[in-house]
């Protein structure tokens, strides 16, 4: 039924404007919820971020993650991430700060352990310490991007359509990065490099949607003179709405084969993105239309300026 919706009956559109009062209180909630757990509980960082001890290990035969892991695991180095290097006998062991330990101890401690438990061959390639720095410089870098991304968006949208347009947009692309942060609060997943690339992606993703309806509510505006503002946005989504749906839920089940399948390395990243698709397809129908009527959108705001043709003062006066 709703992958028909491609030519909308203009008398019948889905009134998605009836609920916004709902949709709105949802957000609401969603957007404090998330703040209070990212001022509670805040983000557990990654090796990215904090630092740590990067451990390069060789083996002669291509290395059992899963085996690897739970080894590491059972020796009290679960928070340890593992990850192939290169091929499939190359490992990389990210190990958050442990104390005092320097990043000699914390080498020879992981070759003692995995000669001890699964290769006597194994070897010690390259030990390397990221210091704290590097991961505020980090936090900082990545924070900046998302900003820069917004203020780019809110001044594109605002020269391609109209202002209040531009406002709600990026206003909804806040939301989806709140919402998405403050999930990984709660559930404290680690929040590495891959979460900001994702963050990013969803950014890009959720315009694209804002794009689309926001150029089917200028097209509309001219073209449906009789209409209401109200009428004319739940006209406008459900034109778009069969567009969206199907985008979202083909993006959706390629990111769950990701979770499911792809493994621990990129998990988190599949997560944030599946949250963010969802928040954003959201966002796209109910937050950024509700926000743009409460702001008084208007067709006069949308209408094209006229342009004087030369000569038509003379020919008035004739």
């Amino acid at each position: 039924m709703f992958f028909q919706i491609t030519k909308v009956d203009e008398n019948r559109p889905v009134d998605f404007m009836s609920i916004n009062k709902w949709t709105t209180a949802l957000s609401v909630i969603l957007i404090v919820a998330s703040l209070i757990s990212l001022s509670v509980n805040k983000l557990n960082w990654g090796l990215d971020f904090t630092g740590g001890t990067l451990v390069e290990v060789g083996f002669t035969q291509p290395a059992n993650l899963s085996e690897l892991r739970t080894v590491l695991e059972d020796n009290d180095f679960g928070d340890a991430i593992v990850q192939n290097y290169g091929t499939p006998r190359d490992v990389l062991v990210r190990v958050p700060p442990r104390g005092e330990g320097d990043s000699d101890a914390i080498g020879n401690e992981l070759l003692s352990m995995l000669q001890a438990n699964i290769e006597d061959d194994i070897q010690i390639r390259r030990v390397e310490f990221v210091g704290p720095q590097v991961g505020e410089e980090l936090a900082e870098a990545g924070g900046l991007a998302l900003l820069v991304a917004l203020i780019c968006i809110l001044i594109y949208v605002s020269f391609r359509f109209e202002w209040r347009l531009a406002l709600s947009a990026v206003a909804g692309l806040g939301q989806d990065v709140i919402i998405i942060l403050g999930l990984f609060s709660v559930t404290q997943m680690q929040v590495d490099l891959t979460i900001l690339a994702a963050l990013l992606a969803v950014i890009g993703y959720s315009l694209n949607d804002s794009i689309v309806v926001a150029d089917r509510i200028r097209e509309n505006f001219r073209k449906l003179r009789k209409e209401d503002p109200t009428s004319v946005i739940n006209i406008s989504l459900s034109q778009t709405l069969s567009r969206t749906l199907v985008t979202s839920l083909t993006t959706l089940v390629v990111l769950i084969v990701l979770m499911l399948f792809g493994g621990q390395m990129i998990f988190g990243f599949s997560v944030a993105l599946a949250v963010g698709v969802v928040v954003g397809t959201y966002s796209s129908v109910f937050t950024r239309s509700t926000l743009v009527l409460a702001m008084g959108i208007s067709r006069e705001d949308l209408m094209p300026p006229e342009v004087e043709k030369e000569g038509e003062d003379h020919e008035s006066y004739l």
